[in-house]
């Protein structure tokens, strides 16, 4: 994040599906497409990211060459809470283009989705990494350097609880914080991203190598970097310091900071004791996701 390598986890449990049609109306009666939302994350859903998704309509209807002037009917059916973290107006996004480019039959490379969501990621947040544009089309966890992503070499089952804290995060606001703190001291940007792409860089290895305690106290500084930097919260920091009490391999937020989710490693007989920890601290919700060692050749 910010810059550094990052490592992504995709959360099969949190899914996003859309279908299109078209209404038999006239597009311009209208005023653009209409958009229907469903599941959980629905009410969330902002006036300003309805508009993100009609010009992400434009975009793609561009894209294909589509003309057709009849109105669209999109409907979106999600469960992933937005601003967590959790990379939910990515899967939105990757999710209505798949559907509009069925509706059209266009066949689009995988290139191309990325490129449209990415696109619709950066009306969204600004200049974005593209990592999570990467990660919502994925089956396994990535490295992601320098704009591109690889498969990771995971030496080990481990457990993941995923904890919501019920607070939506601001990467832009996070992002003014930080570069606020770097103007703040000289060397202080150049110390904090040193410092991250390090954790990065262990962590990548000590998940390879097989050693989880590595990887879970890799996650946990983490967090201390990004608490030093103001980019933690209150809650954020009672759940962290609630999944390491009930014996989780290490903790950290997820996302850009100022609220979202907490990412704790679990041994797996613990993990029933650590989502039930978190609960009790504040979460939400929470989500286990099992990772697997890798069965290719490393």
């Amino acid at each position: 994040m910010y810059g550094t390598p990052a490592l992504a986890m995709p959360i099969p449990q949190l899914a996003v599906t859309a279908s299109a049609g078209w209404s038999g109306r006239s597009a311009e009666s209208r005023g653009g497409p209409t958009f229907t939302m469903t599941g959980s994350a629905s009410r969330a859903v902002t006036a300003q990211a309805l508009d993100g998704l009609r010009r992400l309509t434009a975009s793609v209807k561009a894209h294909t060459g589509v003309t057709d002037g009849q109105h669209l009917d999109v409907s979106l059916d999600g469960a992933i809470p937005p601003g967590r973290g959790l990379g939910s107006s990515a899967a939105n996004a990757r999710a209505i283009i798949l559907a509009l480019a069925d509706l059209f039959g266009r066949e689009l490379t995988e290139g191309e989705v990325f490129d449209l969501v990415q696109e619709a990621e950066n009306l969204t947040h600004g200049r974005a990494s593209g990592v999570d544009a990467v990660t919502v089309g994925a089956t396994a966890p990535l490295l992601f350097r320098a704009g591109t992503a690889q498969a990771l070499d995971i030496g080990c089952d481990a457990l993941f609880v995923v904890a919501d804290s019920g607070t939506a995060g601001s990467t832009k606001e996070a992002i003014e914080l930080l570069r606020a703190g770097f103007r703040a001291g000289a060397g202080k940007e150049e110390r904090f991203m040193h410092r991250a792409a390090h954790l990065v860089d262990d962590a990548r290895a000590s998940l390879a190598e097989g050693e989880p305690e590595a990887f879970g106290s890799c996650l946990t500084e983490y967090h201390g970097l990004l608490r030093g930097a103001g980019l933690s919260t209150d809650r954020i920091d009672a759940l962290v310091d609630a999944a390491l009490q009930a014996d989780s391999l290490g903790a950290k937020i997820t996302g850009g900071g100022l609220g979202g989710c907490v990412l704790a490693m679990s041994r797996p007989e613990r993990a029933e004791e650590v989502a039930r920890q978190l609960h009790a601290a504040g979460a939400v919700r929470t989500w286990a996701v099992q990772l697997r060692r890798s069965t290719h050749e490393r």
